[in-house]
């Protein structure tokens, strides 16, 4: 979406002298950092004033996924307290709205914002708080410190290009499997993962028709974490596979039935209402298992190591209006 030049503006302070970070704001909210933790302020409906405190690794990543994936489907909770809802014209930021505490003790606040608008100033709050030995999109093993002063930028690694299949993976004019000539190295944890491909042996004059390729190996070599992306789409039938380590940086809150397909090793899910975030379910994946996600529900995820998910996802762009009118169920099936 393209919006005018003051749609996007960014509001930001000219840095700290002595962190040397930038001070943003968005409507009625402010955002402020400091070697430790990132502080975000709002006032109540009747003018009291707020605050909420965030670990600054964690808003960084979370932020980095939510910029990333373009506010998702849904529900971006960074934690308990904060995050964003899409409404894929326009994005809602609030603090304590989906927080049954906080909602019910009226300290909440829910603004709206054009797309355009909030993704400029996600986007130049994740550049200017994320100094240059730390990548939010990796494993904590992988990358380095979120914390202390302003020291450079990491801008290549946060505005990363998507490799974009047209067809199957390795079909001609499309993605090049040869990954290391790529700078895509078989990750750490995925060393034994067989990188040999599929035997194919197609009828004469098909052969740019038929293929496949090696779903393990190609994942085996993605250099980020919690980044679902599209290896097949039928219509509105979404394949994302990803690769999990450590905790996923958001609490999403579903606006569809989602899918997982456990692919390698196992993930623990926290699972809780959507509007109130009451527990609901402590689900532990392991290899070869498959659950859904309610359109009610939100859930955050543990991986032990590094393992591999299969994410089906209905893209379908009126889905989440057909639950909202009672058309389309919340539920992935009915025995």
């Amino acid at each position: 979406m393209n919006a005018p030049a003051e749609l996007a503006k960014v509001i930001a302070s000219q840095p700290d002298a002595t962190l040397g970070y930038k001070d943003f704001s968005l409507g009625s909210f402010s955002f402020r950092r400091d070697e430790y933790f990132v502080h975000i302020g709002w006032k109540t409906r009747d003018g009291r004033p707020m605050s909420h405190t965030m670990d600054a690794g964690s808003y960084l990543r979370a932020l980095m996924r939510d910029v990333a994936w373009g506010f998702f489907y849904g529900w971006v909770n960074f934690d308990d307290v904060f995050g964003t809802v899409n409404h894929y014209e326009s994005v809602d930021l609030y603090a304590g709205s989906f927080n049954g505490t906080m909602k019910d003790a009226g300290i909440d606040l829910l603004e709206n914002f054009p797309t355009a608008q909030i993704r400029a100033t996600f986007e130049a709050m994740l550049d200017d708080w994320t100094n240059e030995a730390f990548d939010p999109f990796a494993a904590p093993q992988e990358t380095g410190s979120p914390y202390g002063r302003k020291k450079g930028n990491n801008t290549a690694k946060i505005t990363r290009a998507r490799e974009l299949a047209k067809r199957c993976v390795g079909l001609k004019g499309d993605l090049d499997l040869r990954s290391d000539e790529r700078g895509a190295p078989v990750n750490r944890a995925f060393a034994d993962v067989p990188q040999s491909q599929p035997e194919l042996h197609p009828e004469p004059g098909f052969e740019n028709e038929v293929h496949a390729f090696n779903l393990f190996g190609f994942l085996s070599r993605s250099q980020v974490t919690w980044n679902p992306s599209f290896t097949s789409v039928v219509k509105h039938s979404y394949m994302c596979p990803t690769t999990e380590e450590h905790i996923l940086p958001i609490i999403h809150g579903n606006d569809r039935v989602e899918w997982f397909f456990q692919m390698t090793d196992e993930i623990h899910w926290d699972c809780g209402d959507k509007n109130t975030g009451r527990p609901m379910a402590r689900v532990i994946m392991k290899a070869g298992d498959m659950a859904a996600m309610p359109a009610y529900c939100r859930h955050q995820g543990f991986s032990p190591k590094r393992s591999m998910l299969l994410v089906w996802e209905n893209g379908s762009p009126s889905l989440v209006y057909e639950i909202q009118k009672g058309e389309s169920p919340e539920i992935p099936v009915e025995f």
